[in-house]
């Protein structure tokens, strides 16, 4: 256990179309007695409604797709990072196309971090082919996206700020391309991929310019999608602002600085909240919430309170949840890392084998 970062080996008033919460008594976590708010349940159900949601849509129901007027409005994340249309994307056609050389694949991923825009990936494959780690110019990469910037492309998405490095550029984008170049010459994959835990390798990445704990933590579960390492989603997590926000709301100022024991603590109790509540939850397809999921889901319990529990006040003092829901008709796409053991467990869509889970839907 580590103190800083923290981590862990191992709009409108709505009213909230559930049931009341069951209440629950404390819970032991981190050596401290934490009593949970009305929010802790509300993080189980908001799991389950959200990843029927999921699983409706990949069945091919047409909506709509839930009955909840906050989770109907508002745009919120998959329960499964790794379900996200921007992880789909970086799983299929960055981490899983290409060379596997440990060099080269995370070389492809930490280009695609970077900017984490999909759209910008593919300019880049246009202009120059799939971008490699021996043939990566500065200049050449640099003039691609400078173009790009000056006929008005984004060139960011803005899911997190990525802070540029001072590197002596003037624009974010050619200091990233620097950081890239500086990464390569430090044989930072190389010391990635020679790392023997997940810790290991987010100390590596934490060590990049401008990197720090969070986008550290998060770039590395995108590596982690890949062949180049294999480390267990159970045995690392690394708190975000939003997680921390989410977790004061479930429990409290007591709470504050074991935020990944709580993280822990929900992974670790998922099956017991969900039998609690009466809620069935399938998982993706077996694979039961994983730390970074449990880490998310926080995130984005923070955002649903703000509606839902607006009394109950994180550390932000955030009141609106900024982002509406806006469907989209393109098919779900669903392909996991192989080494998960999932893709075989797949339904086409519109098989029986695939429930849309309506009774979720509330």
């Amino acid at each position: 256990m580590t103190s800083a970062p923290q981590t862990l080996d191992a709009g409108r008033r709505t009213r909230l179309a559930v049931p009341p919460p069951i209440t629950t008594g404390p819970v032991r976590i981190g050596g401290r007695l934490l009593q949970p708010t009305p929010v802790f349940d509300t993080y189980w159900r908001f799991a389950a409604a959200r990843h029927a949601m999921y699983l409706a849509r990949l069945a091919g129901d047409s909506g709509p797709w839930t009955r909840d007027p906050i989770l109907a409005e508002h745009r919120f994340t998959n329960c499964y990072r790794a379900a996200d249309r921007v992880s789909q994307f970086l799983i299929r056609e960055v981490a899983y196309q290409g060379s596997q050389d440990p060099t080269e694949l995370i070389f492809r991923v930490l280009l695609f971090k970077l900017f984490n825009r999909v759209e910008t990936y593919q300019m880049l494959q246009r202009s120059l082919g799939t971008p490699t780690a021996a043939t990566f110019d500065v200049d050449t990469y640099d003039e691609v996206l400078g173009s790009a910037f000056a006929r008005g492309s984004r060139l960011y998405s803005a899911a997190y700020v990525i802070p540029p490095p001072r590197l002596g550029a003037e624009r974010k984008h050619t200091n990233h391309l620097r950081l890239l170049r500086h990464l390569l010459d430090e044989e930072v994959p190389e010391a990635i991929a020679a790392s023997r835990t997940m810790g290991g390798a987010f100390a590596v990445l934490r060590e990049l310019p401008a990197m720090g704990d969070f986008l550290a933590y998060q770039f590395l579960i995108d590596v982690n999608y890949s062949t180049a390492v294999d480390f267990s989603e159970m045995d690392f997590v690394v708190p975000g602002p939003g997680a921390r926000d989410g977790i004061r709301k479930c429990f409290g100022s007591r709470s504050d600085g074991i935020e990944a024991e709580v993280i822990a603590y929900m992974a670790a109790t998922q099956r017991d909240h969900f039998e609690r509540l009466g809620l069935d939850f399938p998982g993706l397809f077996g694979r039961p919430l994983q730390l970074i999921d449990c880490q998310n889901l926080f995130c984005e319990v923070d955002k649903y309170a703000r509606v839902a529990h607006p009394n109950i006040r994180g550390l932000s003092g955030r009141t609106r949840i900024k982002q509406k829901f806006s469907p989209v008709s393109t098919p779900v796409p669903a392909w996991f890392p192989p080494k998960w053991g999932l893709n075989d467990h797949i339904p086409a869509a519109g098989d029986p084998a695939l429930p849309a889970q309506l009774s979720l839907l509330v």
